[in-house]
């Protein structure tokens, strides 16, 4: 472990003009400064993808061969052989998959500087490291660290995520967090939090996030980012039991301006009866996501698909932490709708959304000693139309449906590990990697082709990153 110590002193000393680096060129992101309501993003082309292989994820289109696809401003106008629009930029979508874009339901981006330091002995743990790193945080590090998440998430083929905000620390964190959302072109939810470490005595700052709801044409890039509320309700997490009284008022202030809400509950064996404790109390239902989940009962499942509240499934983080096996197939037997998620890449590792599709089959499969149990089309559809559903933006995204936004990935099924493929789907879930993805779009907007981001310097990104995260470490004296 003293190896595993000096490793991370000797990369901090490295990286620390990085730092000094990262501090000068975003210091007016802590100024709590409106967000301009423009960015530096392509514009909304006029574009025909043409002979591609689309998987619509619409149950009554289904998928077609030889497709075109026809995005103008943004909207998914036409789909199908030979379409003729004049005036368009053609896309050559020969060899590729053609798919909505992937829906991430819970992701704690702020965490994206910590990967790689939760370590081998309780005190250096997820949640002692998410705590006493967390509280060193500027608002500038809010930014670099929700921008460094969302350009791994378009690299991904991820056009939609779920930034569960829980280091809220004043009203410039939440500002320079939805400003690196808005300069990615990325589709979010920002749901605000705490600060974390925050005592259970204490509410979220419902006052600011009135105030963010009140001005959110000033926040929402054209209707990209939306607003919830990052809810801790009565789960015993790292700091204990929440305090009734308080949780109940946070979820009170979501409720009268109308967000939706979001809970981490039965968790691990720790959490038995959040769920039941939460239908007992009247708040279970379609505003509600819950997170996580793996000790909800029979019951509870029932519970929570009676009320329409939707659950979200982390399997990467909830196998490395010790929670346990997600229950998959219990909660899509009774219906509840179902997303996937990243977490935290500090117990994650990265944003690949193939690999918790992967995952989230096979543990299914082991758990019932049945190589059918859960079809990868299933699971397909969980990281697309059902991931929207449970988000509830189904309406918009999800699949490629004409008058829908375009969403849209593709993926080059030539690679050396897609190659010689069989039922597309089947490849998407088993086989492929981010690597694959040749092109993003979000919006009608390209934002990534030919397997680089198109409106965003990766060495950039990363080298704040790294910088911001070696000055943390350093303030933290976290050695």
């Amino acid at each position: 472990m003293t190896r595993s110590r000096l490793s991370r002193r000797n990369f901090a000393g490295a990286a620390i003009a990085l730092g000094a680096l990262h501090a000068t060129g975003c210091a007016s992101l802590s100024s709590g400064s409106r967000m301009a309501k423009t960015t530096a993003l392509p514009v909304r082309g006029n574009y025909l993808i043409r002979n591609a292989n689309v998987l619509t994820m619409d149950d009554s289109l289904g998928d077609i061969e030889h497709s075109d696809v026809h995005i103008r401003g943004g909207e998914i106008l036409a789909l199908g052989q030979g379409i003729e629009a004049p005036g368009v930029e053609s896309i050559d979508g020969s060899g590729m998959i053609v798919l909505p874009g992937l829906i991430e339901t819970h992701w704690h981006m702020w965490t994206s500087l910590l990967r790689g330091m939760t370590g081998d002995e309780a005190q250096r743990g997820y949640f002692p490291t998410s705590r006493g790193i967390g509280q060193f945080y500027t608002a500038s590090d809010m930014y670099v660290a929700a921008r460094f998440a969302a350009a791994e998430a378009l690299h991904s083929g991820i056009t939609f995520v779920h930034d569960w905000c829980h280091n809220v620390r004043g009203p410039e964190y939440a500002e320079a967090d939805l400003r690196a959302l808005a300069s990615c072109g990325i589709r979010a939810r920002f749901s605000y939090g705490i600060a974390t470490a925050q005592a259970n005595d204490r509410p979220i700052d419902t006052a600011d996030m009135a105030r963010l709801h009140a001005s959110w044409d000033d926040f929402a890039n054209e209707g990209l980012l939306s607003l919830g509320l990052a809810w801790r309700a009565t789960e015993a997490g790292a700091t204990g039991r929440m305090v009734p009284e308080v949780f109940r008022r946070d979820y009170e202030a979501a409720r009268a301006l109308g967000l939706p809400i979001s809970v981490h509950a039965s968790s691990n064996a720790g959490g038995a009866g959040d769920i039941a404790a939460l239908n007992a109390a009247g708040l279970l239902g379609r505003h509600l996501q819950v997170i996580h989940g793996i000790a909800a009962t029979p019951d509870e499942i029932q519970m929570l698909a009676a009320s329409g509240t939707s659950l979200s499934l982390s399997p990467y983080s909830e196998l490395r932490i010790g929670y346990g096996l997600p229950v998959t197939g219990e909660l899509l037997a009774a219906g509840v709708p179902v997303g996937l998620s990243v977490d935290t890449t500090a117990l994650s590792g990265n944003a690949d959304l193939f690999a918790v599709m992967k995952v989230i089959l096979n543990v299914e499969n082991a758990r019932s000693r049945n190589e059918f149990k859960l079809p990868p089309r299933r699971v397909l559809e969980l990281a697309t139309i059902e991931g929207a559903r449970s988000m509830g933006i189904d309406d918009v995204v999800g699949s490629i449906t004409p008058g829908k936004r375009a969403d849209i990935i593709m993926v080059d099924s030539r690679s050396l590990n897609l190659g010689v493929h069989g039922e597309p789907g089947r490849m998407l879930v088993e086989s492929a990697q981010p690597a694959n993805v040749d092109t993003v779009m979000v919006d009608g907007r390209i934002l990534k082709r030919g397997g680089t981001l198109t409106h965003l310097d990766v060495e950039a990104v990363v080298r704040e990153a790294a910088g911001a995260s070696a000055a943390l470490l350093e303030r933290a004296n976290w050695t």
